[in-house]
């Protein structure tokens, strides 16, 4: 069985619980935590850099990261998340970049408010924001359309992300992009299955 080195509050590992029970492979992963602090736990053998998530093959192969391992899943599914046209495939990986590059500057902030307050940067806490609200500006202009691709699931983490690290403040400014998460929560219930408390 497939081991799933993950941590519950990774958007990206969550990213890869929701697209392992889409494709029909939830039950046949185990899922496994990881401390990406502790030198003494064995992530840093299976990923050089230390980072969650890690797929284990029963080969002992490791895959990372998730980008990597939703595309396994998709691949051994064949290929219902990412798809086959190219127009539409550019457009579901595009989607994907987003979400994780929203994932990418709320950890940033995430990481900036907890150092000592004598230490933070308030223009990199700015700089990062600005990449937030941008995206998310963007996504409620539009929201993700058609069927669920793998850039839904993304986006969809990384809104679990901010209502997880950021007390869901984005939903107050952005009405057309909550409405589009209720509906995706409602389509795919591994969204809320895989919600943190």
């Amino acid at each position: 069985m497939p081991i799933l080195r993950y941590s519950a509050a990774s958007p990206y590992a969550r990213k890869c619980r929701i697209v392992a029970e889409l494709l029909g492979f939830g039950a046949s992963v185990e899922l496994v935590g990881a401390d990406t602090t502790n030198p003494e736990d064995s992530l840093r053998a299976q990923n050089p850099l230390g980072k969650v998530p890690v797929l284990i093959l029963d080969s002992g192969e490791t895959i990372y990261d998730s980008r990597v391992i939703c595309e396994y899943f998709d691949l051994l599914a064949g290929g219902k998340l990412i798809p086959h046209d190219p127009a539409e495939r550019i457009a579901a990986l595009t989607l994907q970049s987003l979400g994780d590059g929203m994932n990418d500057a709320a950890l940033l902030i995430r990481y900036e408010i907890t150092r000592p307050e004598a230490l933070r940067s308030a223009d990199w806490i700015a700089l990062q924001t600005g990449k937030l609200d941008r995206a998310l500006s963007a996504l409620d202009a539009a929201p993700p359309a058609g069927p669920v691709t793998i850039g839904h699931v993304a986006v969809a983490a990384a809104l679990g992300y901010l209502d997880l690290r950021f007390e869901g403040a984005w939903r107050a400014k952005y009405p057309a992009l909550l409405a589009w998460l209720d509906a995706f929560s409602r389509e795919v219930p591994a969204f809320e299955a895989t919600r943190v408390a």
